[in-house]
């Protein structure tokens, strides 16, 4: 192994594997560490883990945990990915398991970049925009565990890193890889360990990817990977694929913007049911009753928990946030078990906390890369008898659920 990943959600990391599995890169996803080794001809492995919301101190052990298995298998690079929109909180988590991993592979000139401009994310002067909106203006201030309230990503990772934080500005950017490495090399010579780098487009990936050659440690978006390939020889390939037929259901549990337009849109053309949070919580509704409607419905239904904003703020300060969230999680890893149980072949998810619950409902060790969606989201294997679309929340087009379906089947 070559290239070692390490992703703070599964949503992300089945993106990242599908960017680096494009480039040429023959790649595993993994559902949490290995028990054993890789298999030999794995030049990408990336470690999915469950660690963007949870404790500081948590995160940090199981990021290093990773890196340690990653590193036994001889990879060269380290690759720590987040969220194209930097969830997080003024604690953490990115900047503490980033300060973690840096000391650990005695890493400087580390670069952060969560830009991803095929789903509209890009970063100019430090701030990150979503589309031509600035971070907090886009939706993701009303994020229900992250809400992201500052748009310069110097300003929101400086309380969470020990380290000063610096900037490689989008003029350095433009003049190419030659340009990038001299601005990372006076950020650190004036004492930034950590570097915000400007990107506005592909072009500019793939140019911080050339003079990130050698890095023992970049973060970022799966975006930041377009560029990485080629460093170890690789060239861009098509992605195999075998379709699945059988049945087909979706489960939601984002309140993103673009997962409620999605969910709208789905819902006018096909089986839809509502999961209120609060039946949930309270005991109301269970797991098992979802599970069966979704099994008796034909065609794509959806079962969705994808509140606006204040339903949902209203709902945490009920019940507490942490409490409302784990329910609910533990709900939809519920309703997936008793799915597959029941027959469903095609599983969609929307939402990173949804997927996790999902992926870890399931027990899914491995997951092998199929072709993109949507930018940022491929379709995934995950057994003989098993394939998944696994959406983060702001990712996909308003018909998302239509085409992941299609494509899991091996649709054009």
């Amino acid at each position: 192994m070559r290239l070692g990943c390490i992703g703070d959600d599964f949503t992300g990391s089945s993106d990242l594997a599908n960017t680096l599995a494009k480039g040429g890169m023959r790649v595993v996803q993994y559902t949490g560490i290995p028990d054993g080794p890789a298999a030999p001809w794995v030049e990408a492995g990336v470690v999915a883990l469950k660690t963007r919301s949870i404790p500081v101190k948590e995160a940090v052990r199981q990021s290093l945990a990773a890196l340690d298995w990653l590193r036994a298998q001889g990879c060269e690079q380290i690759l720590f990915k987040y969220c194209s929109t930097f969830d997080s909180t003024p604690e953490g988590n990115i900047g503490p398991v980033a300060d973690a991993l840096a000391e650990a592979l005695d890493a400087r000139k580390v670069i952060v970049c969560p830009a991803f401009p095929g789903t509209g994310r890009s970063i100019y002067q430090g701030h990150l925009f979503v589309a031509d909106r600035l971070l907090n203006e886009c939706g993701m201030q009303n994020h229900p565990l992250t809400p992201m309230t500052d748009p310069d990503i110097r300003r929101w990772l400086a309380p969470q890193t020990r380290h000063r934080v610096g900037h490689v500005a989008a003029g350095d950017v433009f003049a190419g890889p030659e340009r990038i490495a001299a601005a990372l090399e006076a950020q650190d010579a004036a004492g930034h360990r950590l570097i915000v780098v400007d990107a506005l487009r592909d072009a500019d990936l793939v140019a911080i990817g050339a003079a990130a050659k050698g890095l023992p440690l970049i973060t970022g978006g799966s975006g930041i990977a377009i560029g990485l390939p080629a460093n170890f020889g690789c060239t861009p390939a098509p992605v195999p694929w075998q379709g699945q037929g059988g049945r087909a259901a979706v489960l939601s549990g984002s309140c993103s913007t673009a997962t409620r337009a999605q969910v709208a849109h789905h819902a006018a053309r096909h089986p839809a049911r509502e999961i209120p949070a609060e039946e949930v919580i309270e005991g109301r509704l269970s797991a098992a009753e979802i599970a069966d409607w979704i099994l008796a419905q034909e065609g794509l239904p959806l079962a969705y928990s994808s509140a606006d904003p204040a339903e949902v703020a209203r709902v945490q300060e009920r019940h507490g946030r942490a409490h409302a969230a784990e329910t609910l999680e533990a709900c939809f890893a519920e309703i997936a078990r008793r799915l597959v149980a029941g027959g469903i072949t095609r599983l969609i998810t929307a939402g990173g906390e949804t997927s996790g619950a999902v992926v870890e409902g399931l027990q899914l060790g491995t997951l092998d890369i199929g072709p993109e969606i949507d930018p940022g989201v491929p379709a995934l294997r995950a057994g003989p008898d098993l394939v998944v679309a696994l959406k983060s929340g702001n990712f996909g087009a308003v018909d998302f659920f239509e085409k992941a379906d299609a494509r899991l089947q091996g649709l054009p």
